[in-house]
C-alpha cells in the first residue's frame, strides 16, 4: 500500500489568525487529508512569548521565538507568514523563498511596500507566493482575478476593503450617532486598533488597493501615487444628504483602467455611492468588491473582511492549494510579468462632487460662494441650506457636475480662505460609476 506524501507546515506569527489556523487545520485534518492525498503536519510556530496563553495547545518544541529557523528549517515545506510588518516578515518571507519554499501571506503592507523583490525572489529561486488573504479576509478576490477572470481586462474595481471603517459608517447611519462615540464602541468591541489611523485615516484600504492594481493590471501603484482620504471628517448632515437623496457613504477603494487610452488611476476616499449599488448596501464589518471585465461584464463579491475566521479561511485554502501542487505537481499561476501602465495625474481624475462648508449667515454670502466656485470652472449642481452648530452660522450642502480634481481642489482651497466661510470644507466624490 502506499504510503501518502507529508507536507509540513510552519507558523510565523501565532497572534489571532495564526491561532485561527492552526485551531480549523486540526478540526478539519481528515477532510483536508483525504481531499489532498496527503498528510499535513503543522510542525512548529513562532511567538514572541512562549509563556502567553492561547487558545490553542503545542508541545514546547513545537514553540520558537525566532521565526527564521521557521524559514529556514529544511523540513517544512509550507512557511505562514502572519506576523504583519515589513522587518521581520520580510526577512522571513526572502529567506523562505530563496530556499524555494512556499510562503503563505496575509500581509498586505509587505507586498505595498515590498511586491516586486518578493515576486521576483520567488521566480529567481523556484519558490511559490500565495496571497490571498492579504485582501479582504474570507472573500477569494484574488483567485477571482487570477484564475477565473483571467480572460478579462478590467475597466474597474472598486468596493469596500475595510471593515473597521465599514461598521463605523453603517452605526452613524443607522443610530444617528456622533464618529467619536462609534469609534470608541468599536475600540471596545476589539473592530478598531488602540491607534486606529492606518484604518480610518484609508492607509490600509490603500495597502489593499495596491494588491488590487497588480493582480489585476502587472503595474505596482504605491500610495504616494494615490488620492488617500479617510472618514474622520464625516458627520450626521453628510450621512442625511446622502440618505435623503439615494446614495450611501463608503470607504471605497476605486481602480479604474482607461482602456483606450491604457493609463490607470488608483484612489481611496469616502464617496457617495448610488443606493442600487450592490456595494452600497454592504454594512457592518463585511466588505465588497465590485469587478468589471470587458468579457464577464460586472461581478459582485460579499464576506466578512477581517477577523480570525475569515482571514485563517483564506490562508487555509493557499495551504491546500499549495498542498496539492507540491503533491501533485500541478501548475503554479504566478502573478504577471509586472508592467508600467502610465498613471492618470490625480488632478486630471474627473467627477461629480459633495461639498459641506459652514457660513457666516448673513446677506450675500451664497452669491460669494458661487463666485469662487465659476472662477474655478467648477458648476453648482444643487444647493441646499440647513442649520448649522456654530452660532449665527449655516451649514451649506451642495453638489456639483462633473470636473477635475485640479478645480474642485481649487475652489475648496478659495472656499477655505474666504472671510464668509467658517472651517475647512468637506469634500467628498460622487461616485456614478
Amino acid at each position: 500500500m502506499k504510503t501518502a506524501p507529508t507536507i509540513s507546515i510552519g507558523i510565523c506569527g501565532l497572534g489571532t489568525v495564526g491561532q485561527g489556523v492552526w485551531k480549523h487545520i486540526e478540526r478539519a485534518r481528515p477532510e483536508l487529508e483525504a481531499r489532498l492525498g496527503a498528510q499535513l503536519v503543522l510542525a512548529r510556530a513562532s511567538v514572541q512569548n512562549l509563556k502567553k496563553k492561547r487558545d490553542v495547545t503545542l508541545k514546547p518544541e513545537q514553540l520558537t521565538t525566532d521565526p527564521l529557523s521557521i524559514a529556514t528549517d529544511p523540513s517544512i515545506q509550507i512557511v505562514c507568514e502572519l506576523i504583519g510588518g515589513t522587518t521581520i516578515a520580510r526577512q522571513v518571507t526572502l529567506a523562505a523563498l530563496k530556499l524555494g519554499k512556499t510562503v503563505i501571506s496575509a500581509n498586505k503592507a509587505l507586498l505595498c511596500a515590498h511586491g516586486p523583490e518578493v515576486f521576483s525572489t520567488a521566480r529567481k529561486h523556484g519558490g511559490r507566493f500565495f496571497f490571498e488573504a492579504s485582501v479582504a479576509g474570507g472573500i477569494p478576490i484574488i483567485k477571482a482575478l487570477r484564475e477565473g477572470l483571467v480572460a478579462n481586462r478590467f475597466r474597474r474595481i472598486y468596493g469596500i476593503l475595510n471593515g473597521t471603517c465599514n461598521y463605523i459608517l453603517t452605526r452613524m447611519e443607522r443610530e444617528g450617532l456622533a464618529y467619536p462615540v462609534i469609534l470608541k464602541e468599536a475600540k471596545e468591541l476589539g473592530y478598531a486598533e488602540a491607534d486606529e489611523s492606518l484604518d480610518v485615516e484609508g492607509w490600509d484600504t490603500a495597502h489593499k488597493a495596491s494588491v488590487l492594481a497588480y493582480l489585476a493590471h502587472g503595474t505596482w501603484v504605491s500610495t504616494r501615487q494615490m488620492v488617500v482620504e479617510g472618514i474622520t471628517q464625516l458627520t450626521q448632515p453628510d450621512l442625511t444628504f446622502a440618505r435623503e437623496n439615494g446614495y450611501a457613504i463608503k470607504l471605497l477603494a476605486v481602480i479604474e483602467r482607461d482602456l483606450e487610452r491604457d493609463v490607470l488611476s488608483v484612489g481611496v476616499y469616502p464617496a457617495l455611492l448610488p443606493i442600487t449599488k450592490a456595494i452600497a448596501n454592504v454594512n457592518e464589518v463585511y466588505n465588497g468588491i465590485s469587478v468589471s471585465g470587458d468579457i464577464v461584464g460586472e461581478t459582485t463579491y460579499i464576506g466578512r473582511g477581517a477577523g480570525q475566521d475569515p482571514t485563517a479561511s483564506a490562508v487555509i485554502g493557499d495551504i491546500i492549494d499549495a498542498a496539492s501542487q507540491l503533491v501533485r505537481g500541478g501548475t503554479y499561476l504566478p502573478t504577471a510579468p509586472a508592467t508600467k501602465l502610465a498613471l492618470t495625474p490625480p488632478a486630471a481624475l474627473r467627477s461629480r462632487h459633495y461639498l459641506r462648508l459652514d457660513v457666516k449667515d448673513q446677506p450675500g454670502v451664497l452669491a460669494k460662494i458661487a463666485n469662487c466656485t465659476a472662477k474655478a470652472g467648477v458648476s453648482i449642481a444643487s444647493l441646499v441650506q440647513r442649520p448649522s452648530e456654530k452660532p449665527e452660522a449655516a451649514s451649506l450642502l451642495l453638489t456639483t457636475h462633473e470636473c477635475s480634481e485640479a478645480q474642485i481642489r481649487l475652489t475648496v482651497a478659495r472656499l477655505a480662505r474666504h472671510s464668509c466661510v467658517l472651517g475647512k470644507p468637506l469634500l467628498l466624490r460622487i461616485a456614478d460609476f
